[in-house]
């Protein structure tokens, strides 16, 4: 289970890492495919924002937690359920936000709730 914990934190560390340098590269979200049209409902003028908070606070916090995972710190477990939260509020927030739902926007939200589900477990802690 550690190293599918493992595997989905690097995922969502290295995407969110990568989308979010593309996205305050090129604001306009054209080479991702995302149309500034999607900021319409929100206070944002362009992706350039939503990009550095995408790479600091989910791509940061689950590179973060990989990080400690290999490390195997003791307070690896923490780490990644911070990760998973800040993944699945992320995508909420985003859905708040945003009037239209991506495939991405489910692949992190199960991608987030996975890590939760799994950091629990390895806590010793299990929802089920």
């Amino acid at each position: 289970m550690k190293s599918i914990l493992f595997i989905t934190i690097c995922f969502v560390a290295l995407t969110t890492l990568f989308a979010g340098i593309i996205l305050m590269s090129v604001p306009d979200g054209s080479m991702l495919r995302l149309p500034i049209s999607l900021l319409q409902s929100t206070i944002f003028k362009d992706f350039r924002l939503p990009g550095f908070l995408l790479f600091l606070f989910v791509g940061g916090i689950n590179f973060l937690a990989a990080f400690y995972l290999l490390i195997n710190n003791k307070k690896k477990f923490n780490w990644t359920l911070l990760a998973g939260i800040i993944t699945v509020l992320w995508v909420m927030i985003q859905w708040m936000l945003i009037e239209n739902t991506l495939l991405t926007d489910l692949i992190y939200f199960f991608a987030g709730a996975s890590i939760v589900l799994l950091s629990l477990q390895l806590k010793g802690r299990s929802l089920i």
